[in-house]
C-alpha cells in the first residue's frame, strides 16, 4: 500500500514538473547571439516591456578607423556618433500571444526601426522578425552563456 502511495506521489510530482516546463521555456530574457554571430544582445524587462540591448560585437572596432563602431546609419543625425554597444535594438516588446511579443526592432546596419514580432519556439532559440508593410525578414538567435 505504501509503495502505491509513494508511486502515485512520484508520478504526480513528475507530471507537475513537466507541466511547468513550458512556463520556464517561455522566458526570453537573457543573453542571445544574433544569427550571424555579429552581436550579443541582452533581453530584459524595461519598465513592463521587453527590450534588447547590444552588449558586445564580434568585431567591435570599425576597420577603417580602428575605433569602436558607431551608429553612423541612424536616421537621427544626433545619434550617429553613439557607440553601437549599448544601443537598444528591441524596443517596447509586449506580450502578443503564447511565447510571442510585439514591438519594434532597430537595425543599426540601415539605421531604421521596424515593426517587430519576437517568438520563442524553445528555451534556446528566439526568432526576431522585422517588417516594413508586408515585407518581413526573420533572424534566429541562439541563447548565449
Amino acid at each position: 500500500m505504501k509503495t502505491n502511495i509513494l508511486h502515485a506521489t512520484s508520478l504526480a510530482a513528475a507530471l507537475l514538473s513537466t507541466s511547468l516546463l513550458p512556463a520556464v521555456a517561455a522566458d526570453p530574457t537573457g543573453i542571445w547571439l544574433t544569427e550571424a554571430g555579429k552581436a550579443t544582445v541582452r533581453v530584459a524587462d524595461c519598465g513592463g516591456a521587453l527590450c534588447g540591448t547590444i552588449v558586445a560585437l564580434k568585431e567591435p572596432n570599425d576597420p577603417q578607423t580602428g575605433k569602436p563602431k558607431i551608429d553612423k546609419n541612424n536616421a537621427d543625425a544626433g545619434k550617429r556618433s553613439r557607440a553601437i554597444v549599448g544601443v537598444q535594438i528591441l524596443i517596447g516588446l509586449k506580450p502578443d500571444g503564447a511565447n510571442k511579443w510585439s514591438g519594434q526592432v532597430y537595425n543599426p546596419e540601415d539605421g531604421k526601426t521596424y515593426a517587430a514580432s519576437v517568438t520563442l519556439p524553445d528555451a534556446s532559440t528566439i526568432k526576431v522578425q522585422g517588417c516594413l508593410l508586408v515585407i518581413c525578414k526573420t533572424n534566429t538567435w541562439t541563447r548565449g552563456r
